[in-house]
């Protein structure tokens, strides 16, 4: 048996004093995809990340390569998370190295989540490498994004697209199935998006790596994803890119709905 689906969300809901975050979303993740999530601020995007990675209370079902309840654990450490926003103090001393080092889960762990899902007779097109030695998983890591000549800089002597690059790295070194990005450029300068942009292009097309990621940048999401989920709490769309980016509707829908919050946020921050 093929399985292509990496991800099943079906009518999932999230409250948080009784309001919906998340309300009543159902979509799916193919193997391959690169899905571009977008939405203005307080759509759901990051609550409906956490509750991907189980760390988030939800009604409703999520499956994760066609697993669910209590084989759902041993399936995250699969997955890759590059949070929306990374900072280090100045004067942290670690290198670069040492913080994608710090991506590496014990053999046992990845492993346990790789068997289970041969086990009942998956078939992934990727072939899942034998775990690496450590300083060979970290190189090839740091080469992926670009970084090999940073290896011993200083975690906090980084600007802030290069300390991004570094998270997908620690992400990387343990051979994610799955990687997920909550909106990764948000206050990158565009050089560096740029960078960050093509990364995500190598990974999902030559490491063969599902991405799932948010931004507001639809001129991002139109060249870089190839599916596009569009969400406020509630999902309107979800599917192909060229479907969405022609649906004029949608798009001024969208558009006016993240001008609206932008000057909520604008206001509430004036007082």
């Amino acid at each position: 048996m093929s399985v292509t689906s990496v991800l099943d969300v079906k009518d999932l809901t999230i409250n948080y004093d009784s309001l919906p975050a998340v309300d009543n979303i159902t979509f799916d993740v193919k193997q391959g995809d690169c899905l571009g999530i977008v939405g203005p601020n307080g759509a759901g995007k990051t609550t409906l990340f956490r509750a991907i990675l189980g760390l988030q209370p939800y009604s409703g079902n999520i499956k994760l390569f066609g697993f669910e309840d209590s084989r759902y654990d041993s399936i995250i450490p699969l997955i890759g998370y590059v949070p929306q926003k990374v900072t280090f103090e100045p004067n942290f001393p670690a290198t670069v190295y040492d913080v994608v080092s710090m991506g590496l889960l014990s053999d046992k762990r990845i492993v346990q989540g790789v068997k289970l899902i041969q086990d009942c007779g998956c078939c992934w097109n990727r072939i899942y490498q034998s775990i690496k030695k450590k300083d060979d998983k970290i190189t090839q890591a740091l080469h992926t994004v670009g970084l090999e000549s940073l290896r011993n800089r200083r975690i906090g002597e980084l600007s802030g697209g290069e300390l991004q690059r570094v998270f997908i790295a620690k992400a990387l070194v343990k051979d994610p199935l799955l990687l997920i990005l909550d909106e990764p450029v948000a206050s990158v300068d565009v050089e560096s998006q740029t960078k960050f942009y093509n990364v995500i292009k190598t990974i999902n097309e030559q490491n063969n790596i599902t991405i799932i990621w948010s931004s507001h940048d639809l001129d991002a999401i139109s060249k870089y994803a190839n599916r596009v989920a569009c969400m406020n709490k509630k999902l309107f769309f979800h599917g192909a890119k060229e479907k969405f980016f022609s649906d004029k509707e949608l798009l001024k829908t969208y558009t006016e709905s993240s001008m609206q919050m932008h000057m909520h946020d604008h206001n509430h921050d004036m007082h």
